[in-house]
Order: structure tokens, then sequence, then C-alpha cells
């Protein structure tokens, strides 16, 4: 399973000591650092995610195609929905990639799975290591670490950033 444009599809993420990358509908840390990498990074691509972190954000991000993955057949982005690319499988969701960009899985829990679990799909994962340990609900998903090897890891302020490609 490709994009159909032929999109590299990188894994976008920031992943506590203890595994944990939300809690209560949000992010149980702010680090402005980590939010100018997000953004630089997928400025101009097209972002994937679940119904409820699009929830959690409110509304699409600027200069970004954002494809929300949900089982609900009537979900709608409300007053964004005109800007909004809406699937319900991660076939349909991967044909939405906007032509001449990437990929940029930006969660949840779920659909980072959906995403690991199918096999050479995933071409790079950037990980945002943040060094606490905070309560949260959701974590990020076990997956075959040798299928992936660290091809840099560069320390910024407040977090440490690793960047994973298939092995």
């Amino acid at each position: 399973m490709t994009t159909p444009t032929g999109a590299r599809v990188v894994l976008v993420a920031a992943v506590a000591r203890n595994g944990v990358i939300g809690a209560d509908g949000g992010i149980p840390w702010h680090l402005p650092a980590d939010f100018a990498h997000f953004k630089a990074t997928t400025t101009g691509h097209t972002l994937l995610m679940g119904r409820a972190t699009y929830e959690s954000i409110g509304r699409p991000l600027p200069r970004r195609t954002t494809v929300v993955l949900t089982r609900d057949p009537a979900w709608s982005a409300g007053e964004h929905a005109a800007s909004v690319r809406v699937a319900h499988t991660l076939d349909e969701a991967l044909a939405l990639v906007e032509p001449g960009t990437d990929l940029y899985v930006a969660g949840g829990a779920g659909v980072y799975a959906a995403v690991l679990a199918q096999p050479h799909l995933a071409d790079e994962q950037l990980i945002s290591e943040v060094p606490l340990s905070p309560d949260g609900d959701v974590r990020y998903p076990a997956y075959d670490e040798d299928a992936w090897r660290e091809a840099s890891r560069e320390e910024r302020d407040g977090f440490t950033l690793v960047r994973r490609v298939r092995a």
C-alpha cells in the first residue's frame, strides 16, 4: 500500500519517556520549540489525523491539506468542511494526499497504529522525545523496532528530535 501520488509517508509525534502522547484530549506539556518544528516540517504538505486529534485542534492548520480519518460516516468538519478532506479508511486517506506533497501522519494513536501496521507504508518517523513522564491516556503505539534504524538524533530546546527510517 502506498499513496497514489508516490508521496513519502512520515509519522510525526511528540512522545514522552513513558510513551504518552496525549491526556484528556490534549498534550500534557507545552514546548513552543516542538510546535515550531511541527509547523516548519509539515507546512506545504498533507496532514493525516484522526477525528479526535482534529477536534482537539479545532480547525485545519494553515498552509497544509488536512485529511481526517474517521469511522463515523456522518462526521463533518463543521464550518471547516469545505477545506477538510474526510476519509473512512486508510486507503481512502492515502488517495486524498495532495499531489506534490508528502503525507505527515499527526496522530492519534489509532492512526499511527494503522499506518505502522501496513508493511513498508511509512518511510520515516520523526519523533520529538520529550524528557517527561506525565500521566496520560494516549500512548504512541508499539512497532517492530527491527524494521527501523535511527538516522539522526538532535538535541533541541526542551526535546530531542529523533529521525528513524526503514531498515
